[in-house]
């Protein structure tokens, strides 16, 4: 499976120094290691995902590249080595296959997939990882998404309440999966259980941000952007915290829990008041509407039809089949971008190519047209893939 992360591009004779400040800002991706650059000159340094997105000045000579991190060997003996001291290598060497060797981490919580031949062990494996990993509070079983919000289902199995490790009777008051993740140099609230969002996308949201200042460098004024499947807010972290970036804001979405946490985070970037429940789509501000809604059904309002120039569409699962009724929500008087992302079989990528590029007006003039780039695998047969189009204005 790729993992596409920020790395620092660090010359040899001066990576202990940087080592020393990016460890001391805990801004170490952990379980990932440092490698040597192919002309043997430099080391790439694994950056986390709370590493802040312009770091500081000391650092800022240094070029960042996005690559595939490579995975700390010495992280996965220690796992091993606690799993077999646990289990004893000849039940260890029975399963080799099915034990859980990768892993996503949310703030001080970890998310594990234990297969259905392993479950009996399940106790083990969470000791085995806190042991090996003294920074995370709870081990959490990832049963895969249910629902119409597609919430993944997880299940506590371990737990850390210094100094005693739990995978049995863990004490209810560290059991909370709400947690407060800092990516980008910004705090997410965030609650897997009923409003997920995935950590790993770090770099993707990167890329938005990215695309969105160039957009805003073609309309010298700030972007009206919406985002109707915002969920409870990471895209759009990226976004406000560029300064002169966004302009009217519209962030929805249709799980009330998500929605609750979305006014949380909003409240914390804007430095305004929000509603403490969830709240119907409405405009709280003169650049924020805001609150639970429906995206197939936003465009049918006018006050939100033909106004923004930046549209998000995060449901990877149904981008293709709910974009016709999201094109409306463009403003066609300019050049406008709408960035998405889709799970598909990777045979099927030239035909999903071919229908998006059907259903959306032209391409703006002098810009490459919708394709999917493979971001990662989302299973053995499905790739999670992303896109931009660069819209024409309309005559």
């Amino acid at each position: 499976m790729m993992n596409m992360m920020r790395h620092l591009l660090v010359s040899n004779r001066k990576v202990e120094g940087v080592l020393t400040l990016i460890t001391e800002n805990n801004w170490l991706a952990e379980g990932q290691r440092i490698f040597s650059s192919d002309d043997g000159f430099s080391r790439l340094i694994p950056l986390s995902p709370s590493a802040d997105a312009d770091l500081p000045k000391s650092l800022s000579d240094f070029e960042i590249i996005i690559c595939e991190g490579k995975l700390d060997e010495r992280v996965d003996t220690d796992w091993w080595n606690h799993l077999t001291e646990l289990l004893g290598k000849e039940v260890v060497s029975k399963y080799q296959e099915s034990w859980p060797s990768s892993h996503e981490f949310l703030g001080d919580m970890m998310v594990v997939r234990i297969n259905d031949d392993i479950k009996s062990y399940t106790s083990e494996i969470a000791k085995a990882k806190l042991l090996s990993h003294p920074s995370i509070r709870l081990i959490l079983s990832d049963g895969g998404v249910m629902g119409e919000f597609r919430i993944r289902e997880l299940e506590v199995i371990g737990g850390r309440k210094e100094p005693t490790i739990y995978t049995e009777k863990i004490p209810s008051e560290i059991k909370s999966t709400k947690v407060l993740i800092k990516e980008s140099g910004r705090y997410i609230s965030c609650d897997p259980k009923v409003a997920y969002y995935s950590t790993k996308l770090q770099t993707e949201r990167l890329e938005t941000l990215s695309f969105a200042k160039e957009l805003r460098a073609e309309l010298d004024r700030p972007l009206s952007i919406c985002d109707p499947f915002c969920g409870v807010g990471p895209a759009l972290s990226t976004l406000i915290a560029e300064e002169d970036l966004v302009g009217d804001l519209l962030a929805s979405d249709l799980n009330s829990a998500a929605v609750e946490l979305l006014f949380e985070n909003l409240q914390r970037w804007d430095k305004r008041d929000y509603p403490i429940e969830s709240e119907n789509l409405q405009r709280y501000y003169d650049d924020r509407i805001v609150g639970l809604a429906d995206a197939t059904k936003i465009s049918l309002n006018p006050e939100y039809a033909g106004k923004w120039d930046l549209l998000l569409v995060n449901l990877p699962h149904r981008t293709v089949e709910f974009l016709p009724k999201l094109v409306p929500l463009l403003n066609r008087t300019n050049t406008s971008m709408i960035r998405g992302r889709v799970i598909v079989a990777e045979s099927e990528i030239p035909l999903i190519n071919q229908k998006i590029n059907q259903i959306l007006p032209p391409t703006a003039t002098g810009k490459p047209r919708p394709e999917l780039k493979i971001k990662r695998d989302y299973s053995s047969a499905l790739r999670l893939c992303s896109f931009e189009a660069w819209i024409e204005k309309e005559n």
